[in-house]
């Protein structure tokens, strides 16, 4: 019975639809694995298409050119195995594994849980599969499953390890959120424990539209302790060492898995046995490309968001053909998190910061832009809009007569600054990149083809006091880019005289944890009064979130980094009608 395997992990970033490219990162993967000596390599799910490919499913030719991507892909693993995720086509469509060996295509996986709850959609587009197989390479029996499927404690990778496996393969395309990692690793070490089995989890890492793939791919042994895991949110090719033969010898002590097999209910044939030749000869190397077994720490939780950030924001730009990228400066910490996240994603070079004061501007608001502009070693352009501001006033002046100012003419300041900033994108190209951050797109704190105007959202998803925290670790890891005077000073949209935003809304550490409650928690505004909020507060607060969805519908994408982000996940009707709170007299919409 052969004994130690070398598994490998190809932690890859993908583009969706980009069928010949991600075939060739997929084979070159593959090089690499066999010169470091695996004897198997796994890929995440949908490698070949990408993930989520989305209504792009709904097009038999695209299905089909993946399906011949792989076909082309087989020849090249000759020496190893490699089991790779694609669509597969035969009565309908299935999310699938492909196994690979010494150049054929010997075997299929069919996912069968489908997830279809927060930015999952995949009962949209799949059939779910109906089989746990197991493929025994020689007498090493391997099961393969795909993301979903290893949630469920009952499921395919119990009839897998039941009917023999001792290294259950799991290939994801698992999408980030602050502290998943920890919760994906306590339900894999349940998993191997449970199963008696190594398990093998990797994940696609890299950014697609609004969602950031983590990596953190990661192998367990049968007692639930890591033994290798890969870096997140960067590309690797993660080496283990695994000794099946040790699994066969422990379960020989375990009566409880006689007794499970004889208890279980579930059906015999679906886990068909698929016999394989033994795994190829292992490749005489004299070292691997890293260290088998080495463990990467899973990183701090302010990092793992900044990195989250950074990774979303570079793959959007960069994916999108994108090579310049402006951010309105402001003075504020909104926007300098944005060009520092824009420059250590994309390169100072790359990165042109657009300060335009209006007669509400301080002097130590525009002289935070150009120190942050100085600091970072981004471009820096002065487009002053005091004379379009006049020129406008005077334009609504008989429109206006006889009104007092409010938020019109606060609004008008916004949206020049928004013209000023597409009219740059027209002329010289590039994007955008908004500066808005979560907490006041939940109540409407911003302006419709004002500040929100642009391409990309860096801050869609990040409410503002952690604004304040990824901007002190960002200046405590690698020099103090954005200037202290922006992280101490009051926030202020400075849109009037002497503005702040609590003339508006509550301190920020009083207003995120209502929103938090109340947008991700889905808690009622009963619940939230119970844990100790003002009632008339409360009410305010909810009354904003519900009027402004209209606004954040029209919000460009961004990068999803809590569990329940506006727009894939939170998805409720603009028009509604329903309120669970008596609506307080004045609040009304700032458009």
């Amino acid at each position: 019975m052969e004994s130690m395997v070398r598994v490998a992990l190809a932690q890859v970033n993908l583009k969706v639809g980009d069928l010949d490219g991600n075939a060739a990162t997929i084979v070159g993967q593959i090089e690499r694995a066999r010169a470091a000596g695996a004897a198997i390599v796994i890929l995440p799910e949908l490698a070949v298409t990408g993930y989520p490919p989305e209504d792009l499913l709904l097009k038999p030719g695209f299905v089909a050119e993946n399906v011949a991507r792989l076909r082309r892909i087989a020849p090249h693993t000759r020496g190893i195995v490699a089991v790779v995720g694609f669509v597969d086509a035969a009565e309908d469509i299935f999310n699938a594994a492909a196994v690979l060996a010494d150049g054929a295509w010997v075997g299929t996986y069919h996912k069968r849980y489908l997830p279809n709850y927060g930015v999952f959609d995949e009962d949209r587009y799949f059939m779910a599969g109906g089989a746990a197989p197991v493929f025994r390479f020689g007498d090493v029996p391997i099961g393969v499953n795909i993301c979903e499927d290893i949630w469920y404690p009952v499921g395919p990778a119990t009839l897998q390890s039941l009917a023999g496996a001792r290294l259950i393969l799991n290939l994801n395309a698992s999408p980030y959120h602050r502290g998943k990692q920890a919760t994906r690793e306590t339900m894999l070490a349940t998993r191997a424990m449970d199963n008696d089995a190594y398990v093998a989890y990797v994940n696609l890492v890299g950014g697609q539209d609004e969602l950031v793939f983590d990596g953190g791919s990661v192998v367990f042994d049968p007692y639930g302790r890591v033994v290798a895991r890969a870096p997140q949110f960067a590309e690797h090719l993660l080496l283990a060492d695994l000794d099946l033969a040790a699994v066969f010898r422990a379960r020989l002590h375990d009566p409880l898995r006689r007794k499970e097999r004889l208890l279980s209910d579930l059906p015999a044939d679906d886990v068909p046995r698929v016999q394989l030749a033994p795994f190829p000869p292992a490749v005489d190397t004299p070292a691997p490309l890293d260290p088998a077994g080495a463990v990467a720490p899973i990183l701090d939780p302010v990092e793992e968001v900044y990195r989250a950030l950074v990774v979303g924001t570079r793959d959007y730009v960069r994916k999108n053909g994108f090579t310049r990228v402006y951010v309105g400066l402001s003075g504020g910490i909104d926007s300098a998190l944005v060009a520092a996240i824009a420059a250590d994603a994309l390169g100072p070079e790359t990165v042109t910061g657009v300060s335009m004061p209006s007669r509400y501007s301080s002097a130590g608001s525009k002289d935070d832009a150009r120190d942050l502009a100085g600091r970072l070693g981004i471009g820096l352009m002065t487009i002053p809009i005091e004379g379009a501001f006049g020129a406008t006033l005077e334009m609504l002046g008989e429109a206006f007569a006889g009104t007092a100012p409010n938020i019109a003419e606060e609004n008008l300041q916004s949206r020049l600054r928004g013209i000023a900033l597409m009219a740059l994108t027209n002329k010289f190209g590039g994007i955008v990149l908004t500066t808005g951050n979560k907490s006041e797109l939940a109540v409407g704190y911003a302006t419709i083809y004002g500040d929100m105007a642009g391409g990309y959202a860096v801050l869609k998803d990040v409410p503002k006091t952690l604004v304040y925290e990824l901007a002190r670790w960002r200046n405590a890891h690698g020099g103090e880019v954005i200037p202290p005077a922006t992280i101490e000073k009051p926030p202020s949209a400075e849109l009037r005289p002497d503005q702040q935003d609590t003339d508006s809304l509550p301190p920020y550490d009083v207003l995120d944890p209502i929103l938090e409650a109340y947008v991700e928690e889905d808690r009622s505004t009963a619940e939230i009064v119970a844990g100790g909020a003002d009632p008339e507060l409360v009410g305010r607060i909810v009354r904003l979130v519900d009027v402004n969805e209209y606004k954040r519908r029209q919000a460009p994408p961004g990068v999803k980094i809590s569990a329940r982000a506006f727009g894939r996940d939170r998805r409720l009707p603009i028009t509604n009608g329903f309120r669970d709170l008596a609506e307080p007299a004045g609040v009304g919409r700032r458009a």
